[in-house]
């Protein structure tokens, strides 16, 4: 399995700290944010990987990781042109995929938990997302759980059925591209990664795991600060 690392978009909700650069490479407590989703990666086993970013900052992320064997790892990079949504950065990974599953993690994604067994027993086959409960669902994409199976998944409720957070990992097998083609932009004029996934609920192709350990996403003031207060007072082991 290839791993792919959303890494683009414009940050605006961290202004005024990405005036000047990506929001990826800000520090979370003693390392920049991407070096997480790059371990959560590495640890699962994934060292092919591509990561997509903005035109204004590929320089910089080329100076800080390299070709990715200071990681042990092969970094490929490709510009995503504007903010047209997770999706739309995903499908720029059709041709480094080649067929292939895919785990997809966004840039901005701190997990705890090791996924290398998951990664494992994936086989491939239909789509994989990642669960945690949340005290603010409301900010994400909330799924609705019945028995062992996802019924639905609604981008950002405003008054979420459940407190089941669908985080920032992802695995796809090679319908995904498909399934992106024939996307629409949603109202917001974005192809969005929900869109996606409800398509592989609809299929009866979409299988969940919950994360047990400490999650975050780093996108805002205050998940940013609490993700790097967890890793500096918890002693979070280090992932890279």
């Amino acid at each position: 399995m290839k791993g792919i690392i959303l890494a683009g978009g414009f940050g605006t909700r961290l202004l005024p700290m990405t005036k000047v650069t990506n929001k990826h490479l800000l520090p979370v407590y003693d390392r920049p944010m991407v070096y997480y989703p790059i371990g959560t990666l590495i640890n699962a086993g994934i060292k092919n990987i591509m990561i997509i970013t903005g035109n204004e900052n590929a320089g910089s992320f080329m100076n800080l990781l390299g070709n990715g064997k200071e990681f042990g790892a092969d970094f490929t990079y490709r510009l995503q042109s504007g903010a047209g949504g997770i999706a739309d950065a995903l499908n720029l990974c059709r041709d480094f995929a080649d067929e292939e599953p895919v785990a997809v993690i966004l840039g901005d994604n701190i997990f705890e938990d090791n996924f290398k067994k998951v990664a494992a027993k994936y086989g491939g086959r239909g789509a994989k997302i990642f669960l945690k409960k949340v005290s603010d669902p409301h900010r994400f994409g909330v799924a609705t759980v019945k028995g062992e199976k996802i019924s639905k998944i609604i981008e950002k409720p405003s008054n979420p059925e459940t407190d089941l957070a669908v985080t920032g990992l992802y695995f796809y097998d090679k319908q995904v591209w498909k399934v992106i083609k024939n996307l629409k932009p949603s109202a917001r004029g974005e192809l969005e990664i929900t869109d996606v996934n409800n398509w592989y609920v609809r299929q009866g192709q979409m299988k969940f795991e919950m994360v047990n350990g400490f999650w975050s996403d780093a996108g805002t003031v205050e998940s940013l600060n609490r993700a790097s207060d967890h890793i500096r007072t918890q002693k979070l082991k280090k992932i890279l």
